[in-house]
């Protein structure tokens, strides 16, 4: 992990909780004894303004500068008995305890006045610094694989997730064995806690003798760790054929040492925590693997705010679910605590299907199907393309389809496609002309709805505005009054790129409703939580808010299961009444606008929200807003152009033919 992420977490727990400075000096002493190493000017002061741009504190005023908890007043000099006792460093010892258990905390943000429009909402940071050490302890065990095996990140991170499954599975397995084995068994029925049915019929799998984790933590010094794990995870596959071929089989290229060191590693995760904590850890790593691999991480992992929206907004209850670029699978997961979170059963309620080329990636998203208990049909590896192969037979079959597709693929075989072009086919409105993919994905969600059914996906920003034949496309898809909503989203969002992107929506079954003449646009680009200074996040009362305008639009009632009363406090700020009726939709400047198919036809079919969402008073044009309008009036300007030119010929013409006479 970048030693600025270190130095960043180690400097909030050094924030005094009592409004109290840490002076300069302090910091710099605390940061070098915490790394063990010095550290120069330039280190502690970029640590120092990450913390600032998180909101995690603030400058401190007076000699020696320093920092000091956001929107907290000093306490005076003179009231000595509610002080907390100052450590050598100049931080506070009873600020320290208190951070240990919570970030400090920043008070909510207001909503703007609705009259003049969205201004922004840049949410305060949340942390917790318990399971943040825990993380952090855990992937410095991890990166030891990386400093001292030479490997790629590819090469070990298969090996770590596939420790950290054992230790989630054996933690679920554990209570049903012992609850097995107390149970004995009967004259007629032995003993059942060796029986693979006594677990796989309650979700859960069967770990056989010799792949449990204590048996493996446990191993003598000098075994063969690596290879007692290979058999290990061979054992697991043979016992539960939905994992077959799925978990890793090469700690033999690591040193018994480093796994001994990993196994103790994981084995501190408690197996108190809920079962979904294991997962968001299995996920916690899937985002550093990420970043580690940088632009490779992007192709397998969807940052998670952005999953969280998708799923907030298609609100997949029930039904079937497909993704024909899985990744890792982050779709589903999220799919299924959405049914959860609505008191549904995700394992009965959703039926999962997918398809992923790799099939490094495609083993990783049924690894993490297992994690959280759920099972699904995904196609990976070998020639499995979405373009070319329909292993579904998805035209019209599904309820649900959300994905986060490969941006401007280009060299696809158009001719490979002739076959499924056209009415009621996977590429219903024809190929582009153009080399590239973007609106081959776009029909294929579209084609793999059934008349009801709902889709949500990540997409590249420029396919919104293209031009020719993927203008054409596009237009047939927004007369078709599939395309329901349309969501701007800003830079930095993702782990391995700084582009912004944009989020689009179907939902076959609006057409016969009030809304089947209009688009929603939704602009998110001011909404945003920062990480740290190279990215940025929604929290769960944004993402709520931003889910709960598009409920409004389709005129469904407001849902803050996710979000809760901050995302109320703002629903109600921008879209309630005086008169205290309930919230409904309407246009915010800045922030969203429903609008019409013939607004959208004279934009020349554009589906970018900035073009139609406009600003709030008063606000000056972003960089981005600006690019817009100007293309916007460069459209314009060649088409008054064209019209000049043919006027200009026109003229000539009649010119000519009066001369001749």
């Amino acid at each position: 992990m970048p030693l600025s992420t270190d130095l960043t977490d180690a400097l909030i727990a050094l924030i005094p909780e009592d409004g109290s400075r840490i002076s300069n000096s302090g910091i710099k002493a605390a940061l070098e004894q915490e790394v063990g190493e010095p550290l120069n000017d330039a280190q502690v002061e970029e640590a120092k303004t990450l913390v600032v741009a998180m909101g995690a504190a603030e400058k401190a005023r007076g000699p020696g500068g320093g920092l000091k908890a956001p929107g907290l007043e000093p306490p005076p000099r003179a009231a000595t008995p509610g002080r907390s006792r100052r450590n050598g460093n100049g931080s506070s010892a009873q600020g320290r305890q208190a951070s240990e258990a919570a970030a400090p905390a920043s008070p909510p943000p207001d909503p703007g006045d609705p009259s003049r429009g969205f201004t922004g909402w840049v949410a305060p940071p949340e942390r917790d610094l318990g399971k943040a050490a825990m993380e952090k302890s855990l992937w410095e065990a991890a990166d030891q694989f990386r400093a001292n095996s030479g490997l790629k990140a590819q090469e070990y991170s298969g090996p770590i997730l596939g420790l950290i499954f054992l230790r989630f599975a054996d933690a679920r397995f554990m209570p049903q064995w012992q609850a097995l084995k107390a149970a004995g068994g009967s004259e007629r029925r032995g003993s059942r806690e060796e029986d693979p049915n006594a677990y796989q019929s309650e979700g859960l799998l069967y770990l056989p003798p010799g792949s449990r984790y204590q048996e493996l933590l446990d191993l003598p010094e000098g075994a063969d760790i690596g290879a007692r794990l290979n058999e290990a995870m061979g054992l697991i596959e043979q016992h539960n054929s939905k994992l077959a071929g799925v978990l890793p089989r090469s700690y033999n290229l690591f040193t018994p040492q480093l796994l001994a060191e990993l196994l103790k590693r994981i084995s501190e995760i408690p197996t108190s925590l809920e079962f979904d904590a294991f997962g968001r850890i299995y996920e916690y790593f899937l985002v550093a693997f990420a970043r580690s691999e940088g632009q490779k991480g992007g192709e397998y992992f969807t940052p998670p705010s952005l999953v969280v929206l998708i799923t907030e907004v298609v609100e997949p209850f029930a039904g079937r679910l497909l993704d024909p670029a899985s990744g890792s699978g982050g779709m589903y997961v999220q799919s299924a605590r959405f049914v959860k979170a609505h008191r549904g059963n995700p394992a009965g309620d959703l039926a999962i299907y997918g398809v992923e080329k790799t099939d490094e990636t495609g083993r990783l998203c049924r690894m993490n199907l297992a994690v959280h208990g759920l099972e699904g049909r995904i196609f990976h590896g070998g020639d499995t393309n979405s373009y070319y192969v329909d292993p579904h037979d998805a035209v019209g079959a599904f309820d649900y389809v959300m994905a986060n597709p490969p941006f401007n693929v280009n060299a696809v075989d158009m001719q490979k496609l002739s076959a499924v072009t056209g009415p009621g086919r996977r590429f219903p409105f024809g190929t582009p002309s153009v080399d590239n993919a973007n609106y081959l994905w776009i029909q294929l969600f579209y084609s793999s709805l059934n008349e009801k059914g709902r889709s949500g996906f990540v997409m590249a920003n420029s396919a919104s505005d293209a031009r020719g034949s993927e203008q054409a496309i596009r237009q047939k898809l927004i007369e078709a009054k599939a395309v329901d909503v349309m969501v701007a989203v800003g830079p930095n969002m993702f782990y391995t790129v700084t582009l912004p992107c944009t989020l689009w929506f179907f939902d076959r079954g609006k057409v016969g409703t009030a809304r089947e003449n209009t688009v929603l646009f939704l602009d998110a680009r001011h909404l945003y939580r920062q990480i740290d200074r190279a990215h940025r996040d929604w929290s769960e009362s944004q993402i709520g808010f931003l889910a709960n305008i598009v409920r409004l639009y389709r005129g469904e009632m407001v849902d803050v299961t996710l979000g809760g009363e901050e995302a109320q406090r703002w629903i109600e700020a921008y879209f309630g009444s005086e008169s205290g009726d309930p919230p409904a939709y309407r246009d915010i400047a800045g922030l969203c606008k429903a609008a019409t198919l013939e607004e959208i036809e004279a934009q020349g079919w554009s589906l970018n929200p900035g073009r139609y969402v406009g600003v709030a008073a008063g606000e000056d044009l972003s960089d981005e807003d600006f690019k817009e309008q100007l293309e916007k009036l460069q459209e314009e300007l060649e088409g008054l152009n064209v019209q000049a030119r043919e006027l200009e010929a026109t003229i000539a013409a009649n010119v000519a033919g009066i001369l001749e006479v």
